[in-house]
């Protein structure tokens, strides 16, 4: 007999998509991801949604430890592999194309991955095997998908080495990642994630350890990529520069879970949630003189383990006590809309949210 998902559909097989007709090509809906450890349940995403269209960047930007890379590498398929595998409890939807991944199977993730989806890791070093050449890795990673020898894979390689920008790509296809710079390694990491033109690319923190010239080089590289291959793109960051400079749509995350979710111009410009707040006010600007220092995020991020009840960031925000009663301390917020396509989960009424902003917090960025 079929084994069915919970769509109904053969497991792994493609399916017309999620029940609202959502025509995203990236659906992530409820998605939760728990690690059960000696020390208690770390609930590193919980309850996580979002969409994406091919064609548009998304930034996931928040604190470590707020869930961001768990997130991609659930996207990716990636959670269940090795020893970590066989204890992860993933729960929700992730819809790619009309395929839904968390019920396929693991076989047909991994025909996706590299082919459909792709990524960019924080750290390439670490990421390419310090045995192997640039050149064999990119070659594999395209054999895999395809049918074809290595001296035409290798053509190929070269051919998206000098894509990326890699000066001498028919001589540098033979060195190691560790006879590569840091800005090189991040440009043979982008090379070897768009050998198979993927129609979903993930990038977690991909100007990390780079210098600024070097930083705005490989963004500017991300989007001609991007606008070339009509791929979805979803950037993690911490760097709300680097969200201004790509994003479309902006996803903050706190905790573990989404407080704010809008396009670019509505979360800089008409951001609706204390902790967005927050992240603005610790970014610097040089478009205008201050006098003041920058606005930090006062305490720590939450545990994963002991979520704060009510309102996870109730303990960091000076707003607390503003709602009657003890509802911050007792009652978790849902997103709710506060604009068209833009979404907060906070207590505050509209009123009180607006007042705030145009009282107190713009006029100090």
């Amino acid at each position: 007999m079929t084994e069915l998902s919970k769509t109904g559909a053969a497991v792994g097989e493609p399916v017309k998509g999620p029940s609202d007709g959502s025509t995203a090509f990236l659906d992530v809906r409820d998605l939760k991801v728990h690690f059960p450890t000696d020390d208690g349940l770390v609930k590193s995403v919980d309850g996580l949604s979002f969409s994406l269209e091919k064609g548009k960047t998304l930034c996931i930007v928040g604190e470590s430890g707020s869930g961001k890379s768990v997130t991609s590498l659930a996207v990716m398929g990636l959670h269940r592999l090795g020893a970590r595998g066989k204890n992860v409890r993933m729960s929700g939807e992730i819809w790619l194309g009309g395929k839904e991944l968390i019920s396929a199977e693991p076989d047909e993730v991994r025909r996706l991955r590299g082919r459909e989806m792709a990524m960019i890791f924080q750290d390439p070093l670490s990421a390419m095997h310090p045995y192997y050449t640039i050149g064999s890795q990119i070659v594999e990673a395209y054999r895999v998908h395809h049918d074809v020898n290595k001296k035409t894979a290798r053509k190929r390689a070269i051919e998206m080495l000098d894509r990326v920008g890699i000066p001498e790509p028919g001589k540098r296809v033979d060195n190691y990642p560790h006879e590569f710079s840091g800005g090189m390694r991040q440009r043979a990491m982008i090379a070897m994630a768009l050998v198979n033109n993927p129609e979903l690319l993930i990038a977690d923190e991909p100007t990390t350890a780079l210098d600024v010239t070097v930083q705005a080089q490989i963004l500017d590289l991300i989007r001609d990529l991007q606008k070339e291959f009509g791929s979805a793109v979803v950037l993690i960051t911490h760097d709300l520069g680097v969200v201004a400079e790509i994003a479309d749509d902006v996803l903050v995350m706190y905790g573990g879970r989404c407080v704010e979710r809008g396009s670019v111009d509505d979360v800089f410009e008409r951001p609706q949630h204390p902790y967005t707040w927050g992240l603005l006010g610790s970014m610097p600007r040089i478009d205008r003189e201050t006098s003041e220092r920058l606005i930090p995020v006062k305490g720590q991020p939450p545990s994963l383990i002991n979520v704060p009840s009510g309102c996870a960031f109730h303990p960091r925000c000076p707003y607390a006590d503003i709602p009657k009663g003890d509802v911050t301390r007792t009652v978790r917020p849902e997103l709710q809309p506060v604009g068209s396509g833009h979404f907060s989960a906070c207590h505050l009424s509209a009123e009180d949210r607006t007042r705030i902003w145009t009282e107190e917090i713009a006029p100090k960025l």
